[in-house]
């Protein structure tokens, strides 16, 4: 259909009008529930790379946690009107993952392969982007520009949400001799597809690094979701319909994390009843409640004086989230790692402890080592002998014990708001002592300081590190899933030797060794991090603690993680090591105190202008149970509140 000139304008200038009307009112709406404008409406099909990457730009380019909420919610709420399908890859872009943490896909892209990409894809020298990358410290940063200058003689077809995603698991999922090749084929193809007038090269190079670097934690993203799908529903929504949102989904996310099931529950019926159609469920395992250090028998009781408690060992072993379900055992790590392969004797050993009736479960229990001829417990250490993976059971040399001291769900229930002496009657009932196996954690009644001190003392002569102190009844028994809580305290033998208490930190730098080390790294800088801007600071020298075995051993783990420059997320003050390591190793270091420093950077800015330090710092044992992500925070060094 043909029109006059003059109709074809108006026709036009009545769509412009519209189209700013609707942008007017959307403003309007947005102005009275969050104060911020609202992304344009947009008859895309899809959701383009370069929407996220806008709304990354803006998050990093602000410190206010208000404004990045905003911002993530405006950009959520977008996708959900307009592509909710797409909204769960979306949000595992914003998170940087492919999916929940247990079914452990990641990407495995080494630095090497993305200078070597980058190199490809722009016509740089692979010694200009390291001289680049040595200046810059970001990877992204230096291709952005490499970009930008980068003469073009055709504009490719625009990057999208589902591209990048799909193209994000094709690389993780590539094996086999020619896998290299295609993860750089597959990064090229996505480079030279992004706008180099945005920020889309700088963005897909950190997110193929695994760190976005923007100051997004993940529970401003589970705060932003929760408002997008508030206001999806409901324009006109409270604050209050706001922070019910927010608490519902929190609680949900905690009990099962898993977007790939949250999300759909949240398109179909919103935040109603969701408690209801989302719950902890065997085969999906929850952060485990956490514990808060205390100093001394005494604070015990000053603590829970009047109420019910129960002490139990603290074993010297690996958390360990059993799952059974349909006849199958699953074992989950602290950080949601799948360690049924790496714990074959334990899969096949605990259906003995099972008794008749039990259909499913999930228990939160210790994993240690065990000598089956002396009876006795063995050190953490020992554990950290056994491979990870490819593990047979009958080459296993260090075999392991279950000690069982929680019971989260029950044939078809879950038990998170049952108090702990119900818990632990439950387990008790349905679960028996198979020797050399499994047993319940050790424990007592206690009432006085002396009975207590007695327990603990007991503790240590059975090779635990001391003891577990929780309440018994009411709410404050409930189980609070990934909360360090004051309902259970940790009092560990070396709190009362006056030795100090221990961190778990990352190894993000060396020193070359003299002497008798000059063929390993002499000492280590280390590290705690940071959630709110995913940063790592400087915390620590550490050059103590160490045998020549020892030394050994962490130079063929971390020198095939040492990189060209410091990562930008590094927070190192006036620290300088002679190289710097992908952020992967977990130390346990102890402590005799902390002090203010003027060196490192851990807390700066909480408790003073200058970070915190270490007095006297000792390696203790490596950390293979914890993500770099997992290991210590600033706020809890600030607080002297240590994992």
């Amino acid at each position: 259909m043909f029109l006059p000139k003059q109709q074809q304008k108006a026709l036009a200038e009545d769509k412009v009008s519209d189209k700013k009307s609707a942008v007017k009112n959307d403003n309007a709406i947005d102005k009275k529930t969050t104060n911020k404008k609202s992304l344009p409406s947009t008859d895309q099909d899809t959701i383009t790379f370069a929407q996220l990457t806008d709304t990354f730009t803006k998050i990093e380019a602000t410190t206010k946690r208000l404004e990045i909420t905003d911002y993530l919610t405006q950009f959520y709420k977008q996708v959900i009107l307009t592509k909710p399908e797409e909204l769960l890859m979306t949000l595992y872009l914003t998170i940087n993952r492919l999916c929940p943490d247990y079914e452990g896909l990641e990407l495995g892209i080494g630095e090497s392969i993305l200078i070597k990409a980058v190199v490809e894809s722009t016509g740089r020298t692979t010694a200009k982007v390291k001289e680049e990358l040595k200046k810059v410290g970001d990877l992204g940063t230096v291709a952005q520009s490499a970009r930008k200058n980068q003469p073009t003689m055709f504009k490719s077809k625009d990057l999208n949400v589902p591209t990048v995603f799909k193209n994000l698991k094709e690389i993780a999922t590539a094996s086999g001799s020619q896998s290299q090749t295609k993860k750089i084929g597959i990064i090229m193809k996505m480079l030279t597809s992004c706008n180099s007038n945005t920020n889309e090269v700088k963005f897909l190079i950190r997110l193929l690094e695994g760190k976005l670097r923007i100051g997004l934690a993940e529970k401003t993203v589970v705060v932003s979701l929760a408002n997008a799908i508030v206001l999806s529903n409901n324009e006109d929504a409270t604050k209050e319909d706001l922070e019910r949102g927010v608490e519902i989904v929190k609680q949900v996310y905690s009990e099962l994390p898993s977007y790939d099931l949250i999300i759909p529950a949240l398109l179909d019926g919103g935040v109603d009843n969701l408690q209801e159609r989302c719950h902890l469920t065997p085969g999906i395992p929850l952060k485990p409640m956490l514990a808060k250090p205390t100093k001394a028998v005494t604070e015990v009781l000053d603590r829970f004086e009047g109420r019910s408690f129960t002490c139990e060992y603290k074993y010297d072993g690996e958390r360990a989230q059993i799952h059974y379900h349909d006849g199958k055992v699953k074992v989950f790590s602290r950080n949601s790692e799948d360690m049924s392969m790496k714990y074959p004797d334990l899969v096949e050993q605990l259906p003995r402890a099972i008794k008749p009736g039990v259909k499913n479960f999930v228990i939160d229990s210790e994993a240690v080592a065990f000598d089956k001829q002396t009876k006795k417990i063995l050190p953490f250490q020992e554990l950290t002998r056994r491979k990870r993976k490819d593990v047979k059971v009958e080459d296993i040399t260090v075999k392991v014990h279950i000690f069982a001291f929680d019971l989260l769900y029950f044939n078809d229930k879950p038990l998170l708001h049952e108090d702990l002496t119900r818990r632990r009657e439950m387990l008790s009932d349905n679960f028996e002592t198979v020797e050399d196996e499994f047993a319940m954690a050790k424990s007592m009644e206690a009432q006085s300081t002396e009975e207590i001190q007695a327990f603990l003392e007991e503790s240590v002569k059975d090779s635990c590190e001391g003891l577990m102190v929780k309440m018994n009844q009411g709410e404050s028994a409930w189980y609070t899933p990934s909360k360090r809580s004051m309902n259970w305290l940790k009092l560990k033998k070396d709190y009362l030797s006056g030795v100090g208490d221990s961190l778990d930190l990352v190894v993000i730098g060396g020193y070359y060794g003299k002497g008798k080390r000059t063929n390993v790294y002499g000492a280590y800088l280390l590290a705690c991090y940071d959630q709110d801007s995913e940063s790592y600071q400087s915390i620590c020298k550490i050059g103590t603690g160490f045998s020549e075995e020892m030394l050994d051993s962490h130079y063929k783990l971390l020198n095939p993680l040492e990189i060209t420059a410091p990562k930008s997320y590094y927070k190192l003050g006036s620290a300088k090591p002679d190289v710097y390591f992908e952020p992967q190793a977990v130390w346990e270091v102890l402590t005799a105190d902390l002090s203010l420093s003027p060196v490192y950077t851990a807390a700066a800015g909480e408790i003073s202008e200058r970070g915190i330090s270490l007095r006297f710092p000792r390696f203790i044992r490596v950390r293979d149970d914890k993500a770099a992500d997992d290991a210590t925070s600033s706020e809890q060094v600030s607080q002297n509140i240590y994992i």
